[in-house]
């Protein structure tokens, strides 16, 4: 196709993503899917896409393919079918002739999750994303759930940690106004900060230091820096997901 045609890339991408939506999946497949959502005990999950090709140092494949957030059993096959399609997005067809893989298959790895209602969410760069500086670590943090953060939505705290003896060096509190939480009816809903909230800081020195150390530990894991979205809920910390920082 002419990739510089993008009427003609929309067009295929609607065909390409019809055809394996309207596609029966294997229903073994299908029990098998069911069967595990159902061990994991909770009523909302979070459908994730990850492709195999994105932990690649040059190609990390942010933002290109989808995920679903509060996912019940009843749509859950038709997000995990959702985030297969995915990969056809103009988006995503555009972004591998750009990286050069059109002549390495790339699949998408699915991964589905617990829905983690959260108090705070954030994102960590192992490595300072502006300055580059390979000791120290920047985490963003921000009330409600993160997608609030990965849209731009709000501005975040953001706390900058010494990797070599885990000092925090700076501390920037944003004042946050609105937080975004689960709706059974939309979805996501924006419920306004309290006012003795608004400017206080979403987490103290403690946490902010118990997440650099699981940060680094992830980043000792892959070797490489990495870009990492969590989760806080009951004096609790999830990893929701790690990707390579694939801009130094």
């Amino acid at each position: 196709i002419d990739y510089d045609d993008v009427t003609l890339v929309n067009e295929i991408s609607q065909i390409i993503r019809s055809l394996i939506y309207k596609t029966e999946t294997s229903k073994d497949v299908e029990k098998e899917i069911v069967n595990a959502f159902k061990t994991m005990n909770c009523k909302y999950v979070a459908v994730r896409s990850s492709a195999t090709a994105e932990d690649s140092l040059s190609a990390s494949w942010a933002g290109e393919l989808e995920s679903y957030l509060n996912t019940q059993e009843k749509t859950l096959i038709k997000n995990i079918k959702n985030c297969w399609s995915s990969l056809f997005t103009p988006r995503a067809i555009i972004y591998r002739k750009e990286k050069d893989l059109l002549d390495i298959k790339v699949s998408v790895a699915v991964v589905v999750q617990e829905m983690i209602e959260s108090e705070v969410s954030g994102v960590t760069f192992t490595v300072h994303p502006v300055s580059e500086d390979r000791n120290q670590m920047i985490i963003e943090a921000g009330l409600g759930l993160g997608e609030a953060i990965v849209s731009g939505a709000i501005t975040p705290d953001s706390y900058i940690v010494d990797k070599t003896d885990w000092s925090i060096i700076s501390i920037n509190v944003d004042e946050q106004l609105q937080y975004l939480t689960r709706c059974e009816i939309k979805g996501l809903k924006w419920i306004d900060v309290e006012d003795n909230k608004k400017e206080k800081q979403k987490l103290d020195k403690k946490q902010i230091i118990e997440l650099a150390r699981i940060c680094k530990n992830i980043e000792d894991h892959y070797g490489k820096p990495q870009d990492i979205e969590w989760a806080f809920k009951d004096g609790k910390f999830y990893i929701v997901q790690s990707r390579p920082i694939t801009t130094l």
